[in-house]
């Protein structure tokens, strides 16, 4: 089934409350769903909604690969367990495709061409109405190849449908007591790696392993950024002074050196969402 004509403009005076009343509306009428569920701030809130309102009828699923971490596959089981989600999972096989190991720019389409075949695949099986995403108004603007895979694999998305925002989803989440609110987004980690460089299961590993250092440190909002043989770490604004403390930048350059990269680096600009977009040239 396609999906319906998005418009803003019958939600832009709605309060973030009554757009969650549309969500659950909306939940009710597709009447059985299967949630893409990664566990981040987005897809736990929508999992949320469709349990609540459906029950058993909601069934989350959490993509498995070597690009998404052990600790964003405990968070998202501990959440499934904690609410009580109907909640499963799937091997993806990303990796296998070499479109998706050389990293492109469009790398995301492929991985979700691969996540949403399968899920629709599993929905289809199961007799499951609609396959469902947790995209938000945010994502309509920038560059998400993976919006692409979405449309083609009719696969919907019900906040952007009812124009829920990533602030107000945090603000509703934070009401229902979801620990994912003032969670960091947190994509997969071939998101990491710069366009071109061959995603790897060694990358993706020294990837994971690097974000655990850093969080070993006391940072919460950071990026791990790999281009070769340089890192780059980009850390949040407010974060910095800890970063720049002689020691702590000793006990860095030092355990990332472990892994294996000849030059460590320290992004004057901080942490920003998106960073390795910068070096692209959108057309609009």
């Amino acid at each position: 089934m396609a999906q319906p004509q998005i418009s803003h403009e019958n939600t832009v005076t709605l309060t973030a409350e009554e757009k969650e009343r549309n969500l659950r509306g909306l939940m009710r009428e597709m009447q059985t769903v299967l949630v893409a569920y990664s566990g981040g701030v987005d897809s736990s809130y929508l999992a949320l909604i469709a349990a609540q309102e459906l029950g058993q009828n909601a069934l989350c699923l959490t993509g498995i690969s070597p690009s998404v971490s052990q600790k964003q596959r405990a968070e998202a089981a501990q959440i499934a367990e904690d609410f009580k989600f109907n909640f499963q999972t799937v091997e993806t096989d990303e990796l296998a495709n070499p479109l998706y190991q050389a990293n492109p720019t469009n790398r995301c389409y492929h991985c979700k061409t691969e996540l949403y075949g399968k899920l629709r695949k599993i929905a289809q099986e199961k007799k499951i109405k609609f396959v469902l995403d947790g995209a938000n108004t945010d994502d309509v603007g920038d560059y998400r190849p993976g919006r692409t895979a979405a449309l083609e694999k009719a696969v919907r998305s019900p906040l952007i449908e009812v124009g829920l925002s990533k602030s107000e989803i945090r603000e509703l989440s934070k009401k229902q007591k979801l620990p994912t609110w003032s969670q960091p987004s947190s994509p997969c980690l071939s998101s990491r790696i710069a366009y071109g460089v061959p995603v790897t299961i060694e990358r993706l590993s020294k990837v994971e392993r690097g974000e655990e250092i850093v969080r070993e440190l006391g940072f919460r909002e950071f990026r791990v950024r790999v281009h070769g043989e340089l890192v780059r770490l980009e850390i949040a604004p407010h974060e910095m002074p800890l970063a720049l403390n002689i020691n702590v930048t000793e006990k860095l350059a030092g355990e990332f050196r472990k892994l294996g990269f000849k030059y460590v680096t320290l992004d004057l600009h901080g942490y920003r969402s998106g960073a390795m977009n910068e070096v692209l040239e959108i057309k609009s």
